[in-house]
């Protein structure tokens, strides 16, 4: 849900848009565009979409969150309007992780390692891209115009986040293995082509279970979360994404 910025909160956004200006144009100085006026090519800086407490989302991070979503097993319903919203969410979950300062919710290296194997290993999209070899990883990177960097950065905010929300509303949810088993029937195998190699229920049991918890715990803090939103300062400034926050908003979940 966008709000309405005061003249405070547009102060802080204009400050914060001014030192990215100044932090661009430095940058091309840097790299010698100053000495280069005979270039008629444009420069595009990266534009300001939305503030969250004072926290900026530019539109590269927009772009570079579609992009990230393959990564998910559902990833073929996204827009720019849902990945907004999921990077507003994430920015109010991360600042309360950081109010609240819990350490025990970061993920090791060893951690971030393993989920990134299951997802060469198991993740449909990847099973057809080969990515299981070192390979088909780089190329599956380069089709997507992904990094290796900014995929370490989304399974340690993933796992942080999802920790944090496990911590704060798992007890007392309970997740039965005929759901693991249904949703691994009737989700997950119809994604694999015929002939490619499925893998086992057993092996990808806890993965469908994290899914599972997360669907169930969106319901559960969403309230919470909504909170967040009518107490923070969020400001959307692209009238398009703007006009659909509130249809996203509740439903934006943690991703």
């Amino acid at each position: 849900m966008s709000r309405r910025p005061t003249h405070r909160t547009a102060l802080n956004a204009n400050r914060i848009w001014l030192a990215f200006l100044c932090l661009s144009l430095a940058s091309m100085v840097a790299n010698g565009f100053a000495q280069s006026p005979q270039s008629s090519t444009p420069v595009v800086l990266d534009r300001l979409v939305a503030v969250v407490n004072n926290q900026p989302i530019f539109s590269s991070d927009l772009n570079t969150e579609m992009r990230l979503s393959i990564l998910e097993p559902n990833s073929s319903t996204e827009t720019p309007e849902a990945a907004l919203q999921r990077l507003i969410s994430r920015a109010l979950i991360r600042q309360q992780i950081r109010e609240e300062d819990l350490e025990s919710v970061r993920p090791t290296a060893e951690e971030i390692a393993k989920r990134l194997e299951a997802i060469r290993q198991e993740l449909p999209v990847c099973i057809h891209a080969h990515c299981a070899t070192d390979e088909g990883w780089k190329n599956f990177l380069a089709a997507h115009d992904l990094t290796q960097r900014q995929v370490d950065s989304y399974l340690r905010n993933r796992l942080e986040i999802l920790r944090f929300i496990e911590m704060r509303f798992r007890p007392g949810i309970s997740i039965s293995h005929q759901e693991i088993e249904d949703y691994y029937r009737n989700t997950l195998l119809p994604q694999y082509a015929t002939g490619e190699s499925i893998p086992t229920l057993d092996r990808v049991a806890s993965r469908i279970e994290e899914i599972l918890l997360q669907q169930r715990v969106d319901a559960l803090f969403g309230s919470w979360l909504d909170s967040l939103r009518q107490q923070g300062d969020i400001q959307v400034f692209d009238p398009s994404l703007e006009a659909a926050a509130s249809t996203h908003a509740s439903g934006a979940g943690a991703q």
